[in-house]
């Protein structure tokens, strides 16, 4: 029998991972109204326990808490007994902070992002290390892992890994709407922008940043020419800027 992951929450993030999750593990979940568990259970798409969250108890369960971060009180003060293992997915909510609230004989915090829901999220992990294989290969099921020494460190992988996809969608966007400014039809754009980050996904795994950039930028070409614009606009600037912020607000969370 599959091993039980209880979630509690039931936002977009609780959704993707449940989608890919549901392929190793049972599912149930915990949240505030049944019409939103019944709208979670289509979405993810399997048949699983729904539960309110009043007095729920948490007992001998793995738990995967996907509220957000400000409600963290509130929900603790709804839940009974002991979790055997609790999984955090909120945002700058510290090892402290989650211990405080909602009981535990372990705690990991974990941020993947919403490539989850297709099993290629990148999830960085941290927290009580007899949980470390456990959770690698529960964050596993879902894409990639990578384990780090520090909140410090994963509050920064937030900032990277957790809100990239939605650095790169706007970069994706942007591309598209150059093309189409210089007249190629909106449909003909989208096909290559997406046909260029499914390759560039896979050089990038092998080939550093820069390396890729020198195979393609040749002396007077068209690419260095569209580098230069990048470099006048501050692109990079901007992206530094970006994970700055990210990591400040991630801060500010805990």
């Amino acid at each position: 029998m599959n091993k039980t992951i209880t979630f509690i929450g039931n936002g977009a993030m609780a959704t993707a991972m449940a989608s890919s999750l549901k392929a190793h593990y049972t599912i149930e979940v915990v949240g505030r109204n049944l019409e939103n568990l019944d709208t979670f259970e289509a979405a993810v798409g399997t048949d699983m326990t729904k539960h309110l969250l009043n007095d729920f108890d948490i007992s001998d369960k793995t738990v995967l808490l996907c509220v957000k971060p400000a409600n963290i009180a509130e929900v603790g003060e709804k839940l009974q007994g002991k979790a055997e293992a609790l999984y955090s997915v909120l945002a700058g909510t510290k090892l402290e902070t989650l211990q405080t609230h909602i009981a535990t004989h372990g705690t990991v915090r974990a941020m993947p992002n919403l490539a989850a829901s297709v099993g290629k999220s990148m999830t960085t992990l941290t927290g009580d290390r007899h949980l470390e294989a456990e959770a690698v290969t529960l964050f596993g099921a879902i894409g990639s892992t990578l384990w780090v020494g520090s909140e410090k460190e994963l509050d920064i992988a937030t900032a990277l890994a957790g809100s990239g996809p939605a650095y790169l969608a706007l970069i994706a966007e942007a591309l598209a709407d150059g093309a189409v400014k210089q007249g190629l039809r909106r449909d003909d754009a989208m096909t290559l922008m997406r046909g260029l980050f499914a390759g560039f996904g896979e050089l990038i795994q092998t080939e550093h940043p820069a390396l890729l950039k020198d195979g393609v930028m040749s002396p007077g070409g068209t690419t260095a020419a569209g580098y230069a614009a990048l470099e006048r606009g501050n692109v990079r600037d901007a992206m530094i800027a970006a994970v700055e912020a990210a990591y400040a607000k991630a801060r500010a969370f805990g």
